[in-house]
């Protein structure tokens, strides 16, 4: 079924997403939206985004188009789909502006809010939406992926989340393909838990691979951020198998290992020296998890739940510590049984 997508945001994961439905065999009218109309004029025209997608060419079926701020409601009702493709701290205002609309959409941020004046900070996605736009037949989009793969068609699984099957359906339906998998899952907050919580233990990562300390040390992180990752999610009414699909513990290993992660690239930078605003500027993209990680931690402590390196992380990132100092912190910690996060009473080889 054919079907006319809207996606707002022209970024790298915006662009791709655009992109890769535009090929679909059942020949989608894709228009990818920008705010800025000198933008979507020099995107129109050279039919590449050079500075996010370098090389990768537009298919003939993708538009680039601009319209006011004031107007984007009603042009994006004329569609079948809405695709949100803006960083977390802008999805509120954007939602706001959506909140009347009557087709599905579907955001691709991932993330914690940070808040601001008058906004409490720790909400997902989803909860964000709850709060602006309560009507809104809405989702997610999320999983394993990187934007320059799926922009050049290599094989890559994500995941569709509601708790509205026709938003999952339709989201089924723009871009499942021979080379985009999608799966339905119900759990949203287990598919945002991840998407958030991740993008913080790939900092982490990315600074014991700065630091030289080998790949036992790296699978031990991951492994343990897994299990923070799933205590979070279950505090917050998520299922545990969704920890250990896609939008778990596939995204998490993507995200910590892979060379085009921002967020193991931010903890690389900070472990060769740099500080934080140095790290983020050298990036020339968003890394959620340098936003999102005071949120996380946050939430985390609200619920009493224990997450040692999601807070090393802010530790580090706030400059409480160096980071030969959080890693220090987090090798410290007293012995624990794996499967919890109490203390050991005595020593697994003590005793008779």
């Amino acid at each position: 079924m054919s079907l006319k997508i809207a996606v707002i945001g022209a970024g790298a994961w915006g662009t791709a997403l655009a992109i890769s439905a535009s090929r679909h065999a059942a020949g989608h009218v894709v228009h990818l939206w920008t705010r800025d109309a000198a933008a979507a004029q020099i995107l129109q025209a050279e039919r590449a985004n050079a500075r996010y997608l370098p090389g990768v060419v537009f298919p003939p079926s993708l538009a680039c188009v601009s319209t006011a701020p004031s107007e984007l409601a009603t042009w994006a009702q004329s569609h079948d789909l809405i695709v949100v493709a803006t960083p977390m701290s802008a999805l509120r205002g954007m939602l706001q502006t959506l909140r009347d609309v009557t087709v599905p959409v579907a955001w691709l941020c991932k993330g914690f809010e940070a808040g601001s004046e008058g906004v409490a900070s720790g909400a997902m996605p989803h909860e964000v939406c709850r709060q602006v736009a309560p009507h809104l037949l809405s989702g997610a989009l999320s999983g394993p992926s990187f934007a320059l793969e799926v922009a050049n068609a290599q094989p890559t699984a994500l995941v569709a989340a509601s708790d509205n099957a026709r938003v999952r359906h339709i989201l089924v339906d723009a871009f499942h393909s021979p080379s985009l998998r999608v799966y339905a899952n119900e759990d949203i907050v287990g598919v945002e838990v991840g998407g958030a919580v991740k993008n913080v233990l790939a900092i982490a990562t990315g600074l014991c691979d700065g630091l030289n300390l080998g790949l036992n040390a790296r699978a031990a992180l991951i492994t343990r951020g897994l299990s923070e990752m799933t205590r979070l999610g279950l505090a917050l009414g998520a299922k545990t198998e969704t920890f250990m699909g896609l939008s778990g513990l596939g995204d998490l290993v993507l995200t910590a290992t892979g060379d085009l992660s921002r967020n193991r690239k931010v903890g690389l930078l900070l472990a060769q020296g740099m500080d934080l605003q140095q790290a983020v500027q050298s990036l020339g993209h968003v890394a959620e998890g340098v936003y999102s990680a005071r949120t996380v931690v946050k939430r985390a402590q609200a619920l009493g739940v224990d997450m040692p390196i999601a807070q090393a992380v802010v530790a580090l990132l706030d400059g409480v510590l160096k980071p030969a100092q959080a890693v220090a912190t987090l090798m410290g910690r007293g012995a624990k049984g794996e499967a919890t996060s109490a203390p050991l009473t005595s020593h697994p080889f003590s005793g008779p």
